[in-house]
């Protein structure tokens, strides 16, 4: 238990650092443009080799599918929800902002992640370094990108912290829930909860973040994008 809670911590800490990184200067658009690109990267390494190929490993290609369905109608749906309470009253490029949907893909994606590495260490697999470095390459920037955004909007400075700390909080103690419940998980159901991940993670990727970092790192983003997905798979 002491052991998932640690990496757990280890995992969801990277999203405090990045917010922390996020509020201790001005980034330059394109400086965010090519973090996120980079996180972007990471981010496809993960869906490929560590939840859709895993899934597909322990569970039924139906079960994952399934999975993927459900995480990206979830994030789907909140993310509409999200944008219509942060637009409701804004103008302007604030209520574009990218900022919430990255924070929601950052909680969507975290949990069923970190159960994860909580039910490879109860089952005795140990932790898997490819999603733990994935998890973390890729928070950084989610967090660093949607910290300036919602500063730039007008959210304060207190209100990111907490909301940052609130999510790797949860998102540690998924690592706990997973490590507490592994006995009782079938492994169909493992895999529908990479297949969740993943889901969340790819609608996440294609509606917000890719976009965002194109929009604000111009044409270089794709060789960042490339560049942090060999980084990702390469310490894997």
């Amino acid at each position: 238990m002491g052991a998932a809670l640690g990496w757990g911590a280890l995992a969801a800490s990277s999203l405090v650092l990045g917010a922390l990184l996020g509020l201790a200067r001005t980034w330059p658009p394109r400086q965010i443009g090519i973090v996120l690109a980079f996180g972007a990267g990471a981010l496809i390494s993960a869906v490929s080799f560590d939840l859709v190929e895993e899934g597909a490993a322990i569970g039924e290609p139906g079960t994952v599918a399934l999975g993927l369905g459900l995480g990206a109608l979830t994030y789907y749906g909140l993310n509409r929800v999200v944008e219509r309470r942060t637009s409701h009253g804004a103008t302007g490029a604030q209520g574009e902002s990218a900022g919430p949907a990255l924070a929601l893909g950052a909680f969507l994606d975290g949990i069923p992640e970190q159960l994860v590495l909580g039910i490879g260490l109860a089952t005795g697999e140990g932790v898997s370094v490819a999603l733990l470095v994935a998890i973390f390459v890729s928070n950084l920037p989610e967090a660093i990108g949607s910290t300036t955004d919602l500063r730039a909007a007008g959210t304060p400075e207190k209100t990111i912290r907490r909301l940052w700390i609130a999510v790797a909080v949860i998102c540690t103690l998924a690592s706990l829930v997973g490590y507490a419940v592994a006995d009782n998980v079938s492994d169909d159901l493992k895999a529908v909860i990479d297949g969740f991940a993943a889901g969340a993670l790819l609608v996440m990727l294609v509606d917000s973040m890719i976009p965002e970092a194109t929009r604000k790192g111009g044409q270089v983003a794709g060789l960042a994008t490339v560049l942090g997905f060999a980084v990702a798979f390469g310490l894997a």
